[in-house]
């Protein structure tokens, strides 16, 4: 958190002093006294200054909102942004208007994008780390089942023809998904491959799975004893 620190003769002109060089009023600042300094006629005789460190407050949202709003300025978009923050420091900024597909762009990476350039600006200011979730017209819970209906149905067909299935390359919270709906899948098992961005996950029969068919031997024939009479 940014703060000044000044002295003065009293507490009261040293915050005064404080806030006219942060530009802010006291009701965006948090105020902590270092020096008290002389009171009463001690304070006429004395040097002794009073010290304080005035600290600035931050709102996270304004500056999530800020930050944005200049983006979608320089791109010529029109744009509704909508942040909320809960206790848990979890942000959710939630994004509408008419050219929404151009900020999902292919497979959401536009949207991504975007989101880790908030996270990176509103932790820059944030006393503690804040988790942002940028999202527009639903578009992760979206994602997120395709994501599992498509791990469901690869895995059935990794069971079926006994061969492994690599995907294409994923972000990491795509692969967590993927992963994630199949960990309980006896019959396959996965994991990822490659470096970022081009990191994939891999979907691969269950070594743990050993029921195998049994080896046929061949056509089973009936032997009957002949007994011959003399």
């Amino acid at each position: 958190m940014k703060y000044v620190e000044k002295q003065a003769k009293t507490v009261e002109d040293a915050i005064t002093e404080a806030l006219v060089e942060m530009g802010a009023t006291s009701d965006q600042v948090t105020v902590e006294v270092i020096e008290k300094g002389p009171s009463g006629l001690m304070s006429i005789f004395s040097n002794k200054l009073a010290k304080v460190r005035v600290y600035k407050k931050i709102n996270v949202e304004q500056v999530a909102y800020d930050f944005l709003e200049e983006v979608f300025q320089k791109m010529n978009i029109e744009v509704n942004i909508q942040v909320t923050l809960d206790d848990h420091n979890n942000m959710t900024v939630d994004l509408s208007g008419p050219s929404m597909g151009v900020l999902i762009g292919k497979r959401g990476q536009t949207l991504d994008s975007l989101q880790y350039l908030v996270s990176l600006v509103v932790n820059k200011e944030a006393d503690s780390y804040m988790r942002v979730k940028l999202d527009t017209e639903n578009y992760r819970d979206r994602r997120k089942e395709t994501l599992e209906t498509l791990a469901k149905n690869l895995a059935h067909k990794v069971k079926i023809t006994k061969k492994k299935f690599i995907l294409e390359p994923m972000n990491p919270y795509e692969r967590r998904i993927i992963h994630s709906t199949l960990q309980n899948n006896k019959n396959v098992e996965t994991h990822s491959e490659g470096d970022e961005p081009y990191r994939k996950v891999v979907i691969t029969p269950s070594s743990k799975n050993t029921n195998k068919p049994k080896e046929s031997t061949g056509p089973k024939t009936n032997h009957k004893r002949v007994i011959k009479k003399p």
